[in-house]
């Protein structure tokens, strides 16, 4: 970002001071500020001239108020200089906000990173890697944190049980900067004490890169997708470091805690920071170590734009500062594999004897065994071996039932032409909410009275997929003597224990079992993998292995049983082939030229407006565009353009994109979005 000044900004010449104009700062009178403002073609540093009153409080990193346009602005000083571009008149700096030194070079110089990459604007990055300021909290004495401290019995070496692990927490141990992809497998290490869970080997792994770090004088970041994992690796590090040696940083704590923590981290009292997808941007001194738990999933994306992905702000943080990264998850994304095939990060996987004694035993229904000694039942929603694993898993233990949605009966369908029940006020779709209850719809809530089929004139519905209420209600009835117990996103559920408990879970929500669950049911798969979606197999595969990583080890009788049919996704996961199977994707989207093998970008916007926009591009040869797809809402035609290029073009074309962005918004055109990389949407 060059520093240009429009010819709005008038006050007066640093090297002339205006007669009876305030006295400027004997050493460096120049400030450069980064403006808080999405506007694209303001995307860029401006200089101030620094009065001898702020001298000593504007330092590079502050907060700022600024007068920019005829208006007062908020901003970050970037650095202070001894002089600024000839024959430019400055403006004095309006207000020092606060003292604090919120957003350090190394941070400025990440944002800037991304937002090249992502072809956005500079301040819409730094909103998410500064919290908003609370001054309260800005006043409060300096908490005392404590310097990390392993326990005795801590398992440091948990990663030496993987392939390379050793290596790799050794060059860590040395202040290097090793990256590695680590597809962890449960119980590995053997858990050491019964209230950890057969699912705490990925908290073991995690802390030990940590520990290693730590001990060699230098920070670490680790970053979950949710608050559920954060929860859980904070007490896990409460116990292995200290709940004084580590700052949270995660909006769902609120903003005084979190300003709180960030604070910590900037001023440097803590070398630990573990938190959601803003806390990749932690402003940690001395980085040593980036750790990502479970790149693929979905809430590492921001869903703000630029809409930066978490993997990738860590890519680049340690490219620019040269930490360690590791990339570690029970299931693997073609991302990911992509970093292992080209050389960029090592690969860590425990030996197949190791992980086929301490992973459960994986059955699929599907498998011709299977569906000779269940020629009816096989394909019911609980086939033969399902309902035995159930059955025998009750009196050792719990047992997990994952079903695909929420709700009671989450969506209806004709009983005769099986199409889709659709309200007849809004067209939205029909449920039930529970036993008894009349079709309601679930946009406007109106009832279904007289309904009648839009497309054959039944008026008898059926259930076309059936929720995580009715599955816990039909399972009670099947085993009478279980305890059941739901756990889904809107009733959330931390840890179960005790045997002869049915937990029936939505994906993503699964509670853990203290000692591990018995038997592990895998239901829905099919619907699961019906949806349309460039991601869809890799992200059943990952929740189906997020599921069975809760499951005892085979040696202590753990079973998990898959009921789909036969694809690559139910394959890879009876040989819990994680690798292999992102591999397979990789290869077969360079075949078809889609992301990740190319980088992509979505540009969307007012029909005429889109299309100069994509006309505009002056872009290499290679790219390759689709569109305009024709996209109707609220009335208006939108169209909506796909660009597909190679990675090593990458820079020229979101260069181009974001020029194109800037030009646009100073010529006040019609607004077009552009989302790079944002391949969910294809």
């Amino acid at each position: 970002m060059e520093a240009s000044q429009p010819s709005l900004l008038q006050g007066f010449d640093v090297s002339r001071p205006a007669p009876g104009g305030p006295q400027l700062a004997e050493n460096l009178p120049v400030a450069r500020v980064l403006l808080e403002t999405p506007v694209p073609h303001l995307d860029q540093l401006y200089d101030y001239a620094v009065t001898a009153e702020l001298d000593g409080t504007a330092v590079a990193g502050v907060r700022v108020r600024v007068r920019f346009g005829g208006q007062e602005l908020s901003g970050f000083i970037t650095e202070r200089r001894a002089e600024t571009d000839a024959g430019v008149r400055l403006q004095p700096l309006h207000k020092v906000v606060s003292p604090e030194r919120v957003l350090g070079a190394p941070v400025l110089a990440l944002c800037q990173a991304v937002a090249a990459r992502y072809a956005g604007v500079v301040s819409d990055v730094v909103r998410a890697a500064v919290p908003p300021r609370m001054a309260r909290v800005e006043k409060e004495g300096r908490p005392d944190w404590a310097e990390p401290a392993a326990p005795p019995g801590f398992t440091a070496h948990a990663l030496d049980a993987y392939d390379g692990g050793a290596d790799f927490r050794a060059e860590l141990a040395a202040g290097g900067g090793p990256r590695a992809v680590a597809t962890l497998a449960p119980n590995v290490p053997a858990p050491q004490r019964a209230d950890e869970g057969t699912g705490a080997s990925w908290l073991h792994a995690i802390a030990s890169a940590v520990a290693a770090t730590v001990d060699a004088g230098r920070a670490a970041v680790v970053v979950a997708p949710d608050q559920r994992d954060v929860d859980r690796l904070c007490e896990f590090f409460d116990t292995v470091f200290g709940a004084s040696a580590y700052a949270r940083l995660t909006a769902d704590d609120g903003a005084t805690a979190r300003y709180r923590s960030f604070l910590a981290v900037s001023r440097g009292d803590v070398r630990i920071a573990v938190g959601t997808r803003s806390a990749a941007f932690a402003p940690l001194q001395n980085l040593g170590l980036a750790v990502l738990w479970e790149d693929h999933d979905s809430s590492h994306a921001e869903p703000r734009s630029p809409y930066q992905h978490a993997r990738e702000i860590l890519l680049l943080r340690s490219e620019l500062e040269g930490c360690g990264l590791l990339i570690a998850g029970w299931s693997r994304s073609p991302e990911a594999q992509r970093l292992v095939l080209t050389g960029w990060a090592q690969e860590l996987k425990v030996p197949r004897s190791v992980l086929r004694r301490r992973a459960p035993r994986v059955v699929a229904t599907s498998d011709s065994y299977e569906v000779e000694r269940d020629p009816a039942l096989h394909a019911a929603r609980l086939p033969r071996a399902a309902w035995q694993a159930a059955h025998d898993g009750l009196a050792r233990g719990p047992v997990l039932v994952q079903v695909a949605r929420t709700g009671f009966i989450p969506a209806l369908r004709c009983e005769r032409c099986r199409e889709p029940a659709r309200c007849l006020e809004c067209s939205g779709p029909l449920a039930l909410s529970g036993q008894g209850a009349r079709p309601q719809c679930r946009w406007c809530g109106t009832f279904a009275h007289g309904w009648a089929c839009l497309s054959c004139g039944f008026q008898r519905l059926r259930a076309s997929s059936i929720g995580a209420d009715r599955t816990a209600e039909e399972l009670g009835r099947a085993f009478p003597q279980a305890r059941v117990v739901s756990a889904t996103g809107a009733s959330p559920r931390a840890s179960v224990s005790g045997q002869g408990v049915l937990v029936v879970a939505t994906p993503g929500a699964e509670p853990v079992a203290a000692d591990g669950y018995a038997a592990v049911l895998l239901l829905d798969g099919d619907r699961m993998l019906a949806r349309d979606s460039l991601r869809t197999a890799e992200e059943v595969l990952h929740r189906w292995f997020g599921a069975a990583a809760l499951g005892r080890a085979r040696d202590d009788g753990g079973a998990v049983v898959a009921t789909a049919g036969e694809s690559e996704v139910l394959r890879a996961f009876v040989r819990w082939d994680a690798p292999g199977f992102a591999e397979r994707e990789l290869v077969e989207r360079r075949e078809l030229g889609l992301p990740p093998a190319v980088r992509s970008a979505v540009v969307t916007g007012p029909s005429a407006a889109a299309d100069a926009f994509v006309d505009g591009l002056d872009l290499p040869e290679d790219v390759r565009r689709i569109g305009p797809v024709i996209l109707e809402e609220d009335d208006a035609v939108r169209h909506r353009w796909l660009l597909f290029f190679r990675h090593a073009d990458g820079a020229a074309v979101t260069g181009r994109l974001r020029h194109a962005k800037a030009v646009s918004s100073a010529n006040r055109e019609p607004v077009v979005n552009v989302r790079v990389d944002g391949d969910t949407q294809l």
